[in-house]
């Protein structure tokens, strides 16, 4: 039975990042949900301060949906989703970026919604939480300050993490073009850029939410690598994938490869989607010989 692909974004980010993957993926036969996950899409917070002319001041203090928003209440959401999706027979749940925490959580409380787990440069803690990673020498060469240079407000008074992606200033777009799509066009750049949504919830969850074996560990996986990921550097993707097979060595990852940065995959997204279909294609195979 043809499965059907859920995808889970990453931070700042939403379901209409997923729209070229989508339509690639539909021009090779394969049906696909893009999730928005709560206080993003159509529900997170674009304030008349965050429009041109900007006002910083407003828009530092200004309230947004997201606040208060946690771990928990994504993978509930996402849980939901799941549920719907399973009707339609097997699910593959994918995730890029930070929306692997939440991917993780819902692979730890439901793992019979789950057909197969795709990681695409996406965090799946096992041995620390996801922000003791950053200390770690894989992240060394990661620029933890790139996002602060469009900061906006006070994220422990705002509840929230608001980010000015609308900002002209040269070298917070330099940062963001370095950590995220240093392969990309000008105008692809900005382009995607203007698809980010200004507001991020604090909560990355805890030791709790790291991958259990008993349920997320045994759904087969799939780890896609991006060779140029500046955001998440190939030595911190392989860390994750050595964690998760010592998890559970009995059911490691399937490898794949794909060039480009962190999101170049999204904005040129042919051969990831001949990479996704052939992960389905493995899974099929697998079925039919039981």
């Amino acid at each position: 039975m043809q499965p059907t692909f859920v995808l889970v974004h990453g931070a700042f980010a939403n379901s209409f990042s997923f729209a070229p993957l989508q339509a690639e993926l539909g021009l090779l036969g394969h049906r696909s949900v893009a999730v928005d996950l709560p206080g993003h899409g159509f529900a997170a917070t674009y304030t008349e301060a965050y429009q041109a002319p900007q006002d910083m001041a407003a828009l530092a203090s200004a309230p947004g949906s997201i606040k208060g928003v946690t771990l928990a209440d994504n993978a509930a959401h996402l849980i939901g989703v799941l549920e719907r999706a399973r009707q339609n027979g097997p699910v593959i749940l994918l995730a890029h970026s930070r929306g692997g925490v939440t991917v993780t959580a819902a692979a730890n409380a439901r793992p019979d919604l789950i057909d197969r787990l795709v990681y695409v440069s996406a965090w799946c803690p096992v041995e620390l939480d996801v922000q003791d990673y950053y200390a770690e020498p894989e992240m060394a060469s990661v620029d933890p300050g790139s996002l602060a240079l469009a900061l906006a407000g006070n994220p422990a008074e705002l509840g929230l993490l608001r980010v000015n992606f609308r900002t002209a200033d040269p070298a917070a777009l330099a940062a963001f073009r370095a950590a995220f799509a240093a392969d990309a066009t000008d105008e692809e750049f900005l382009t995607f850029l203007n698809t980010l949504q200004p507001d991020e919830n604090l909560d990355v969850g805890g030791t709790a939410d790291r991958a259990q074996a008993a349920t997320w560990g045994r759904i087969p996986r799939t780890f896609v690598r991006l060779a140029d990921d500046a955001s998440m550097p190939l030595a911190a993707q392989d860390r994750l994938i050595r964690e998760g097979d010592a998890l559970t060595p009995d059911n490691p990852y399937d490898v794949r490869t794909l060039p480009g940065s962190h999101l170049k995959w999204l904005i040129h997204p042919a051969q990831a989607a001949r990479t996704l279909a052939d992960v389905a294609a493995l899974d099929a195979d697998q079925n039919s010989a039981k």
